[in-house]
């Protein structure tokens, strides 16, 4: 690309100081909204605060969240969410008055600690079909501008954060590292132009994804313990597929000249369920590596030095789309109500564990489940469950999940139970014709990890969150 020169870049020197100021200490994360039933964002910040977080990731920029933020001190990146690109990137007031709303008034009036600004979420996916091909760099160009203009630029900083598919390599070893061939033009024009912002490249690395979507897929390769059998890139060996991913993509910046972009992992973690190789164990084993791994500043071979990176993520999210797989709703070091799912070790505690959410408000301690009487042939049963499931969260039935091992009528139940709690408890809600009921009798397993959920209390924030009135279940399946 001859438009790209040596006179366009930052001096390599202001790079190496930007990344001195701008390299933080401590574990970031990633906190997700998308739950039926949400904790109040007080109840999260103080999660947030009593684990020693210091940055968080956000993909929106709720209201709420962020005043609650204020004068926490905590770093924070707000998300400007896909289906905003086109409005954001095509005009520039609109833009101003995104980053008037969702920036200058928390840093201004509710003293939030704001660092980056994410323009889009992963928007380059194979999957979108290239729908945002053309308005993300638009976007990220407008964002910048207004950020400039409103005086935040030297504080807040712009990133997309990319999915790792965006590059591949060549020879399959990190060194073949470049941009994926069909975005390598566009891809070229936002590395560009985040160095001349001396900005950050966000990327997102799943190991996970990898073992789920290739059976044949290395399992001992995807965490840090040391016991996969080294891979050879030109007498470089690489023990983990993260440093391997990582240093592709540094290779891919550097082969086109920008060997000295910072880069922030955006998203890294492991799932808890909804598939065989999604359990708390592995999480721990993942995400415990992974602190390790990083806590000595040692870096990757391209690399080396301190690690920015934000978990994935801090609470699950039961509202998620399963498209990618059921596991989706399963990223939390947290279940949805606040509460640590293992062992870990973040090193920002004096307990050097976890610390739970506090103050919790849950609905009553009541179920929906199936009838004892009734025959699992019952014609009503089928439709009943597919209803069910389809409008709440079945992510944790089905081969290898915490709740795999149920019989016919713990299935059945549980899929109940799962329709009821969303929908806060209403009797109509446990309606299914003839076949549900509602009991006082806890109907979880005395053995294993399945645990038929109970919901918390519904938060009602400033912007009118309420849980969604249950539809009439007779009219649906009759």
């Amino acid at each position: 690309m001859g438009w790209v020169t040596v006179a366009d870049r930052v001096n390599i020197g202001l790079v190496c100081l930007f990344m001195m100021l701008w390299s933080v200490s401590g574990i970031g994360v990633n906190w997700g909204t998308q739950a039926s039933h949400p904790l109040p964002p007080d109840t999260m910040v103080r999660l947030l605060r009593d684990n020693g977080f210091q940055r968080v990731k956000l993909f929106d920029a709720d209201y709420d969240t962020l005043k609650t933020l204020g004068k926490t001190g905590i770093e924070v990146m707000v998300g400007i969410p896909n289906d905003m690109l086109a409005i954001v990137g095509g005009s520039m007031k609109a833009a101003e008055k995104w980053v008037a709303k969702n920036v200058t008034q928390h840093i201004t009036s509710n003293n939030v600690n704001i660092r980056y600004v994410a323009v889009g979420n992963e928007p380059f996916l194979e999957t979108y079909n290239g729908s945002y091909l053309g308005i993300t760099f638009p976007a990220l160009r407008n964002i910048q501008s207004a950020l400039v203009k409103a005086g935040h630029n030297n504080q807040v900083k712009v990133t997309v954060p990319l999915n790792a598919d965006v590059y591949e390599s060549t020879n399959g070893s990190p060194s073949g590292g470049d941009f994926r061939a069909d975005i390598h033009n566009i891809m070229l024009t936002i590395v560009n132009f985040l160095s001349l912002s001396a900005a950050p490249f966000t990327v997102n690395i799943y190991p996970f994804i990898s073992l789920y979507s290739d059976p044949n897929f290395p399992v001992e390769y995807a965490f840090f313990d040391g016991n996969a059998s080294p891979v050879s890139d030109g007498g470089t060996l690489y023990y983990n597929m993260f440093d391997a991913n990582l240093d592709t993509l540094a290779h891919a910046l550097q082969k086109n000249g920008f060997a000295d972009l910072p880069i922030i992992v955006g998203e890294i973690g492991w799932p808890t369920d909804g598939d065989r190789n999604a359990n708390t164990e592995y999480a721990r084993r993942f995400n415990q590596g992974f602190m390790s791994h990083i806590s000595g500043g040692r870096g990757t071979p391209m690399r080396p030095g301190p690690i920015d990176a934000y978990l994935f993520s801090l609470i699950d999210e039961d509202s998620k789309s399963i498209a990618p797989g059921n596991f989706e709703r399963h990223w939390g070091i947290f279940t949805f109500d606040g509460q640590a799912k293992y062992p870990l070790n973040l090193g920002t505690t004096n307990s050097g564990a976890l610390i739970s959410a506090k103050g919790v408000q849950y609905l009553e301690r009541k179920w929906c489940v199936m009838k004892p009487s009734v025959r699992l042939d019952d014609p009503q049963v089928e439709p009943s469950v597919s209803f069910a499931c389809g409008s709440a969260d079945c992510t944790c039935l089905g081969y290898g999940t915490s709740c795999g091992n149920l019989d016919a009528w713990g299935n059945i139940s549980y899929a109940f139970n799962s329709y009821f709690q969303k929908n806060n408890q209403r009797e109509d809600a446990c309606k299914f014709p003839n076949v549900s009921m509602i009991t006082k009798a806890d109907p979880s397993p005395r053995d294993g990890n399945c645990k038929f959920n109970i919901m918390i209390q519904p938060y009602y924030g400033s912007a009118g969150w309420y849980a969604q009135k249950p539809l009439g279940l007779t009219s649906v399946l009759l």
